[in-house]
């Protein structure tokens, strides 16, 4: 057994800031939360007291937690040969933050899809990774984005079947077009996920607004009929909001309208990609004042470029140029085309939508550390600063640049005192 200790600073709750905060861990446990003149009282006084007393304004938040990340530190998932070399994209994004990561594979062969799902259930079963997410192949080929167009297919309930065998449980949610034939419905690749325990995620679609509004329906009325403790959530994700669909138009309104208006109602978890790259941080605002923090999930949608100089890298075997930290398929020619997955860490992506986007701190953290948790289905052990959780937390500076970094407790992370 481990000796208990503090860090102190201002402590981002749920749904408050603790300007004087200390939070305990023991052993791997948050063992308590509160305000440092409060800690005496709890019995911790001495272990407060030990701590620095920070007179620098920084914060401490909860680990983040991302459900859509491809990769960092120059490894992708979806091209990583072995599972040494997938390790070296999760710990480029857990230094920095991000305790718990699902990792995204992009469309490929069935194949390609079976053997990095293998290697990466391996390390779920190791407690490296928080699950797999599968961007493809059931997708249109209209709004593929950076998705193989060689690898797109009809949905296919087989395959997706095959698929979670694979997995072995650690699937947490598909990208897929609502208006594939088989897409959702009964004997669906829908279907199949929900009753595997994982869970649809529309996107990268050509639909319109009425096969967007159908599959809601749909996935809604499947969801809650699923016994809880055969599912991780409750509720269906949007994959990237805006991004990988056609846009709102008042006069032909696509899918957007209808995943904001199901996701205000308490349906759809919306991803945004809050890099200010992605999505207008304007957007970001909009779409946060629409449906609240508790509808929406703050993501990176990172690729092997995170953490890493402009250059060339690869996304599911395709070239990828970085130019300006903005990540572009290369065309034929060398010329940059379609934005290829994002370059920022997660606690990035909390900052800019704190900074930029009107998002007010608590709600930010919330939406890069509980709502995932939630997606998961693990908001009882992470997610939130509160006792008994697991000890992941992060010690930022007054502008939300990381300090260190705790996982289960141990201090994976630091930076240097000048």
């Amino acid at each position: 057994m481990s000796e208990a200790f503090a860090v102190r600073g201002q402590v981002v709750t749920p749904n408050s800031i603790l300007i004087d905060g200390a939070v305990v861990v023991k052993d791997d446990r948050l063992a308590w939360i509160g305000e440092s003149s409060a800690a005496q009282g709890a019995g911790f006084g001495a272990e407060v007291a030990a701590a620095d007393s920070p007179t620098d304004g920084r914060y401490i938040i909860p680990g983040l937690v991302d459900v859509h990340c491809h990769g960092g530190g120059g490894q992708s998932f979806p091209d990583a040969a072995t599972a040494d070399d997938a390790m070296v994209a999760v710990w480029e994004h857990r230094l920095h933050g991000t305790t718990s990561i699902v990792t995204s594979l992009v469309t490929q062969s069935p194949e390609a899809l079976r053997r990095q799902a293998q290697m990466l259930a391996d390390l779920a079963d190791a407690g490296e990774i928080a699950g797999i997410h599968f961007e493809g192949p059931f997708v249109a080929e209209a709004h593929k984005g950076a998705q193989d167009p060689h690898y797109i297919q009809a949905p296919n309930p087989a395959l997706m079947r095959e698929l979670m065998i694979v997995t072995r449980g650690h699937t947490v949610t598909m990208t897929l077009a609502p208006e594939g034939k088989r897409a959702f419905g009964s004997g669906s690749v829908a279907e199949v996920l929900i009753e595997n325990g994982a869970l649809p995620s529309y996107g990268h679609t050509d639909c319109d607004s009425a096969t967007m509004r159908a599959a809601a329906r749909w996935t809604r009325e499947k969801l809650g009929l699923t016994p809880e403790e055969t599912r991780l959530s409750p509720r269906y994700t949007i994959t990237h909001l805006f991004n990988g669909m056609e846009p709102f138009h008042h006069r032909k309104p696509g899918p957007v309208l209808e995943a904001i208006a199901d996701a205000a109602g308490g349906g759809a978890v919306l991803e945004l990609i809050g890099d200010g790259t992605h999505v207008h941080p304007d957007a970001v605002r909009a779409v946060y004042e629409l449906v609240g923090r508790d509808s929406m999930v703050l993501v990176t949608d990172a690729m092997a470029a995170a953490g890493m100089d402009d250059g060339d890298y690869v996304l599911g075997g395709q070239a990828v140029i970085v130019m300006d930290g903005k990540a572009y398929l290369r065309g034929e020619d060398g010329t940059p085309g379609s934005l290829a997955g994002g370059t920022a860490h997660l606690l990035d992506v909390v900052r800019n939508s704190w900074k930029n986007s009107g998002m007010s701190l608590v709600d930010a953290v919330y939406c890069g550390s509980m709502q995932g948790a939630k997606i998961l289905g693990k908001e009882a052990e992470i997610g939130s600063l509160e006792a008994g959780k697991r000890a992941d937390l992060v010690v930022a500076d007054e502008n939300l640049y990381p300090l260190q970094v705790f996982r289960r407790g141990i201090q994976i992370a630091s930076v240097p005192e000048a």
